[in-house]
């Protein structure tokens, strides 16, 4: 008695996915692939403002992106500050009303804009180009320290204000500017942080009410 076994045969796919297609026409596709490279613009941001360009009349998509090569071709770095400038020296380098005693140091050309909003200080700039971040290769070679010091040594600077972040890179980074300079003699301050105007005590962690009393004033009556 012969026993057939039978076997089922079982077929696997071998097609392969099919590769991702442009879901637009090509030149809106590209626009919409470069917008989305652009920092904090995601995929449907992206789409939103391509589609904003295409519905856009001519002129304005022109002045825009006449707009985007102007920045690119005219816009340089101050050769005194690193803050972002149309010749030479930016306009607050090039201002004779302001106070060259004193050098306010950031981090980026854009928190020279968050503390001239305050109209508070008159002085100067020095851009660093960022902060002490070992984890990313970032080191003080990598700063713009030395010109700093070069500053300093033909500026007649009396005080120099570290307005770093108040985060771990932007401490580190003014813990280490701040032993660097103080030996030179030169007065070396550090921007107050702590509790927001109309924040309320019970909502403040320890570190950021911790600061807030170490930067505590007297009052005067």
């Amino acid at each position: 008695m012969t026993t057939s076994t039978s076997t089922k045969s079982t077929t696997k796919s071998t097609t392969s996915p099919r590769p991702d297609r442009p879901v637009f026409a090509g030149p809106i596709q590209e626009l919409v692939d470069e917008l989305g490279r652009l920092p904090g613009v995601g995929p449907r941001s992206a789409q939103r403002i391509a589609f904003y360009v295409l519905e856009a009349d001519r002129e304005s998509a022109l002045r825009l992106a006449q707009a985007i090569v102007e920045v690119k071709d005219r816009i340089r770095l101050c050769e005194r500050c690193f803050n972002v400038a149309e010749t030479e020296l930016c306009t607050i380098c090039s201002d004779s009303r302001r106070d060259r005693s004193i050098i306010c140091v950031v981090e980026d050309p854009r928190d020279i804009v968050a503390v001239e909003r305050t109209r508070e200080f008159h002085g100067t700039y020095h851009v660093l180009g960022g902060a002490l971040s070992p984890i990313d290769g970032v080191g003080p070679e990598q700063l713009r320290v030395r010109p700093l010091l070069v500053r300093l040594g033909i500026e007649g600077v009396a005080e120099v204000i570290l307005c770093t972040n108040p985060n771990l890179e932007g401490e580190a980074t003014a813990m280490y500017l701040a032993r660097l300079l103080l030996p030179l003699g030169v007065k070396v301050t550090r921007i107050a942080s702590g509790l927001p105007v109309g924040g309320d005590l019970e909502y403040a962690d320890e570190l950021t009410l911790g600061r807030a009393l170490e930067g505590r004033r007297e009052v005067k009556g």
